[in-house]
Parts: structure tokens; C-alpha cells; sequence
């Protein structure tokens, strides 16, 4: 991470900007066609955070993330990457950026340490990519084939690849799509270290829990707008989504006395298992209030609370969408 560059909004030509913001675009539109993939955007990333970006297929979310990143050209608006222009700038914006892209690949036979070396070489003042190797956890893999290893460090390879220009700002897409849940977490302790290391990261993903397990915030994209944009507490408290309580009892459950209770929306009673649903900041409290007052023995209690995927469908909708521009 480099530092000793200055003010708060990284705007194109500020290129001593090193306040708190990494990026940030203004009224950012990208048209396809008659199709406005991206509209109207604006919106500002930390520097110093793991930042989120997820939608639905063709919402517009990799559109204008490619926008950001120097890769495609934005037909209006502003944008600035670090205080610079990335579609002028392009070059400089590389230099101070890394990207994993979605699908990526190397030419068969290469080994761990050739791809370093061979993408090192690209920049001016590239990392030490031993160093790098050995923070991911691969320092023994370096004279290994790439095709060799399995999906959790190839993944971890291709991070190496976009760190080894010792970038401020990083960008992972779909980064463990496939992956076994022990290779996926041992990914996410690498984008946490990356993050505490001071590099800011943008994650791309369609996973949610793996959104709401790593972001700092969370911006959500649909129809090339952003819908919600804050931390995941935020996200659920202002979205008012429901969460249930749900809990089997032996005798005549207190069901009027849960019907009333503010923040209630309904109560189920199915086949001796009573589920409330509410949204209520106390609602689980409120609950556990009548409970504890009934005679009759109360057991097997469960909680649902309230998730950025329930957010993602509340704002986007349910149905399943075929992969307009993306």
C-alpha cells in the first residue's frame, strides 16, 4: 500500500487524494444500444474497506464495475479511481489497481512462479511476489504447475496475480464460485487480510452470506441502479424485512396474546409448532415475554432473523432473469 496522498473526494485529477475515499462516481451512465446498462450512478468506496457489489444477472453490476476499472468506457458522468481518471488515465490506473477477473486462465504448463515473474514485469514497482506467495499461504507451490493445484489455491494464485503490482485498490469477481465451504473460508481469511493490510477491496459477487460475512458495506444493483447502498444492519433495518421465532409446546399455545403484540404481522400454528412472524426492532424480546409468562412447557425455540438475502429479494424481486448486459 502506498502512501502520502491527500483530500476526501478522489475526483479525477486529484491525484494527491488519499482521504477516505478510494472511488467514487457521479451521474455514471453506460448504454448498450437502446438498453442504459448503467443509469445514472452515483455513489462513493472507502478506502480501507471490502466493499460489495451485487445484482441480479443483467442488472448492471460487471458493466460498471468494468467502467471503474479503465476496461470500458462510460458514455456520461464522472468517475474517479484514486484521483485519477480511469478513462484517460487508463495506464496509471493500472498501475495502482488489481484485477481477478470472474473467469480467468494461463497458458497450460506455467508454473506458480513463472506467472508471478511474467505479470511482475508488467509493472514498475511490483511487490515481492515471494512475500506475496507466502501471505497466501502458497510459498511451497512456487516451481508447481498452476494446473496442478487444487480449486482453492488456484483461486489463491490468481489473487497473487492481481496483488503483485502492490495495488491500493483491488477488484474480485466471483471469487469463490465453486469452491468447497473449507476452500471458501480459507479465501475469506485472505481478502480480511488483505483488506487489514490497507488495500481496499471490491467484491463482486452472487453469493449472499459470503457478502454479508465480509463487506464493511454493501451496494445493491438492479435495472443499472443502485438500490440500497450501507453495512448490512443498515440494509435489513431499512428494508423491514421479516424474521419468525418459531417454538413447539405442549399445551394450548398463547396465540392471541402473540397476535397482539406490536410488530407481529401473523401467527402460524402448524401441526403442534407455532412460527410468528415480525419485524419489530423487539420483536424476539416481546416474544420471549409471552413465553415465559404461559404454563404450558415451551421447547425446541428457534429464531430467523432477517438476512441481506432476504433484502436482495425484497428489492429485486424473485424472479429468475436471463443474462442481459451485464
Amino acid at each position: 500500500m502506498r502512501s502520502g496522498e491527500g483530500t476526501a473526494f478522489c475526483a479525477p485529477g486529484d491525484e494527491g487524494c488519499s482521504g477516505s475515499v478510494a472511488f467514487g462516481c457521479e451521474n455514471v451512465v453506460k448504454h448498450y444500444g437502446e438498453v442504459r446498462a448503467v443509469d445514472g450512478v452515483s455513489f462513493e468506496a472507502h478506502r480501507g474497506e471490502i466493499f460489495g457489489i451485487i445484482g441480479p444477472n443483467g442488472a448492471g453490476k460487471t458493466t460498471l464495475v468494468e467502467c471503474i476499472e479503465g476496461l470500458r468506457t462510460h458514455d456520461s458522468g464522472s468517475i474517479g479511481v484514486l484521483g485519477l481518471d480511469p478513462q484517460r488515465q487508463t495506464r496509471l490506473v493500472r498501475e495502482r489497481t488489481g484485477v481477478q477477473f470472474q473467469t480467468s486462465a494461463l497458458p497450460q504448463r506455467m508454473k506458480v512462479g513463472e506467472a508471478l515473474d511474467l505479470f511482475a514485469a508488467c509493472y514498475e514497482q511490483p511487490a515481492d511476489w515471494r512475500d506475496l506467495l507466502a501471505r497466501l499461504g502458497l510459498e511451497n507451490k512456487t516451481g508447481s504447475y498452476v494446473e496442478t493445484l487444487s480449486g482453492g489455491q488456484r483461486q489463491r494464485v490468481f489473487i497473487a496475480l492481481a496483488l503483485v503490482n502492490d495495488p491500493d485498490l483491488v477488484f474480485l469477481d466471483e471469487l469463490t464460485t465453486g469452491l468447497d465451504p473449507q476452500a471458501r473460508l480459507a479465501i475469506w481469511d485472505v481478502i480480511r487480510d488483505i483488506r487489514d493490510g490497507g488495500t481496499t477491496v471490491v467484491l463482486t459477487t452472487h453469493l449472499m452470506e459470503e457478502a454479508e460475512r465480509l463487506c464493511d458495506r454493501v451496494a445493491i444493483v438492479d435495472h443499472g441502479r443502485i438500490v440500497a447502498l450501507g453495512t448490512v444492519p443498515e440494509l435489513i433495518a431499512a428494508a423491514e424485512v421479516e424474521g419468525n421465532m418459531s417454538f413447539a409446546v405442549d399445551g394450548s399455545p398463547p396465540l392471541d396474546r402473540l397476535r397482539a403484540l406490536p410488530g407481529v404481522s401473523y401467527v402460524e400454528h402448524l401441526e403442534g409448532r407455532v412460527v410468528v412472524h415480525g419485524n419489530s426492532a423487539r420483536f424476539a424480546q416481546e416474544v420471549m415475554g409471552v413465553l415465559a409468562a404461559v404454563d404450558e412447557r415451551v421447547h425446541d425455540l428457534r429464531s430467523e432473523q432477517p438476512s441481506l438475502e432476504d433484502v436482495f429479494l425484497e428489492l429485486t424481486g424473485r424472479q429468475m432473469r436471463e443474462g442481459a448486459p451485464a
